[in-house]
């Protein structure tokens, strides 16, 4: 049964990448000022429109005309975060998916108080965020290490399970394993290549993927899978070919721009684990 449930997703990832592509769909950023060019480019390498406008008075206008919005509290301030209200009640209203990236959580008071703000008065249908971030908004009393994940002595996947049915939300944790979790299905993603960690930005950029799949795909759980393995399998291949984080981030473009059919299957990577979290 969970071999069946494999296949389709193989198939699923590359159907929706290819959807990309023929719609060209419009990807409303406020996102984080230190790798926004990166959003933008992965975007665009996708086949889809990225558009970054930040502020207040036409934040609402912008998200009207976009398939999905992403934000992201990296180089965050009060005003920003005010803007990315508007522009997620836009959003909202017009059931347009809404990523949120807590980028740095736990690090501070501001940013604690600033993503429970979001949290708690919009809708936000994705939350990402690494290990350390996703558990200190589930509650855990745990500190990142600037916008770099700290140790987390839980099960992170029964925890972000727990805190994607209060929230009634998709989860993604991001690490060396990704989870992918609305509570009831739960997927790990066993793709990705250490260099990874090594470029900043490839964090928000996993959102800006993430979000441009979830604008083709209603199915919010499929398309965060999706846009992981495609993103992530494309990190596998630049690996192959490059000598540092320099070459490896120009190549990771050149290879998800490239990336076929035939080698996400061959290599994707997940496992379907929502059996084994019932039990637990």
């Amino acid at each position: 049964m969970l071999r069946k449930y494999f296949m389709k997703a193989k198939i699923q990832a590359a159907k929706l990448l290819n959807q990309i592509r023929k719609q060209k769909p419009v990807i409303h950023h406020l996102t984080n000022w230190v790798t926004i060019y990166d959003c933008a480019q992965i975007v665009k390498t996708l086949g889809a429109s990225p558009v970054m406008a930040h502020a207040k008075e036409e934040a609402a206008e912008m998200a009207g005309l976009a398939s999905a919005l992403v934000l992201n509290i990296g180089t965050l301030t009060v005003e920003f975060v005010e803007a990315m209200k508007i522009a997620a009640r836009e959003a909202n209203q017009r059931h347009i998916p809404v990523v949120l990236d807590v980028c740095g959580a736990g690090a501070t008071k501001l940013r604690d108080q600033k993503c429970r703000e979001l949290l708690n008065e919009v809708t936000i249908d994705i939350l990402k965020g690494n290990t350390s971030e996703i558990a200190r908004m589930a509650g855990e009393n745990v500190r990142t290490q600037g916008v770099d994940a700290a140790s987390v002595k839980k099960n992170m996947a029964v925890l972000a399970g727990r805190f994607a049915k209060q929230k009634k939300c998709i989860v993604v944790v991001t690490g060396k394993e990704d989870i992918v979790t609305d509570g009831h299905k739960t997927y790990l993603i066993r793709n990705g290549h250490s260099l990874m960690a090594d470029v900043v930005g490839t964090g928000c950029m996993a959102a800006s993927v993430i979000g441009t799949f979830a604008a083709v795909e209603k199915n919010l759980v499929l398309a965060a899978v999706s846009g992981l393995i495609c993103f992530e399998i494309a990190a596998e291949c630049a690996a192959k070919k490059a000598a540092g984080p320099a070459a490896f981030k120009g190549k990771l473009f050149d290879s998800l721009y490239h990336l076929d059919q035939k080698t996400i299957r061959q290599f994707q990577n997940v496992r379907d684990i929502s059996v084994r979290q019932k039990k637990e």
